[in-house]
């Protein structure tokens, strides 16, 4: 058991990750083929299946998720925020968004504080997550693809945790539904790099630019209000 005050999970968190090397989910075919890659809804759904867990916490899924624990917690965490939610939601939610993409932008591996790493569900309640988020995740894997490899390599990445990092700040903010779309951009990069998809880190990239401009004006217009208000 980790000491005290250690944060979780194992890995050092000083340490550099290698993406490409890490990520097992890539299995070379038998006949010599291109290496196929397990979907990221394939691997939830199994994780979701094991009757062998009662309860799964977020350090059992950064070890599980292993070489692409980052960018699949980024869409885990993320993806709840394009759907309305409760008042607050994107606020507790958006803590680890924030580690785990500075972390991205630093090109380290994957760690959250022991508060955030020891939370845990019930694997029926996980299950049930999963079972209505696997549709959607399916049907854009169907669309993902590696291309563009200059977009994914790992001063790519990096850049798209810088980014992922604003959108996560901005996710943050207390502005009614200003959590949809940067949390959309977070998803779509989350997907980009997960799939090694070029096209998807353009895309984004646009919404991300979408998402601070809509979240700019909002923030512009609520304090040009207070100044003709007091004026």
């Amino acid at each position: 058991m980790p000491a005290e005050g250690e944060d979780l999970p194992g890995d050092n968190p000083g340490s550099e990750a290698d993406p490409a090397s890490e990520d097992r989910s890539w299995r070379q075919q038998p006949d010599g083929a291109l290496p196929r890659r397990q979907h990221l809804s394939d691997f939830l759904t199994q994780i979701a299946d094991d009757e062998t867990r009662d309860r799964l916490s977020v350090t059992d899924l950064l070890i599980l998720l292993e070489g692409r624990a980052t960018a699949g917690l980024l869409l885990l965490f993320a993806f709840p925020n394009i759907l309305p939610m409760p008042p607050g939601t994107s606020g507790i939610l958006g803590l680890p968004l924030v580690y785990l993409s500075f972390q991205m932008m630093l090109g380290q591996r994957p760690w959250l504080p022991r508060f955030i790493a020891e939370r845990s569900l019930p694997r029926a309640e996980f299950a049930a997550i999963i079972a209505r988020s696997a549709p959607f995740l399916m049907r854009a894997e169907k669309l993902l693809s590696p291309r563009i490899p200059v977009l994914t390599a790992p001063l790519a990445v990096r850049i798209a945790g810088a980014l992922c990092l604003g959108l996560s700040i901005v996710l943050m903010l207390p502005i009614p539904l200003g959590n949809m779309l940067p949390a959309l951009a977070i998803s779509i990069l989350a997907l980009g790099v997960l799939e090694r998809d070029g096209l998807w880190i353009i895309a984004g990239n646009l919404v991300a630019i979408l998402a601070f401009a809509l979240i700019w004006g909002v923030i512009w217009a609520f304090f040009r209000g207070l100044a003709l208000l007091f004026a």
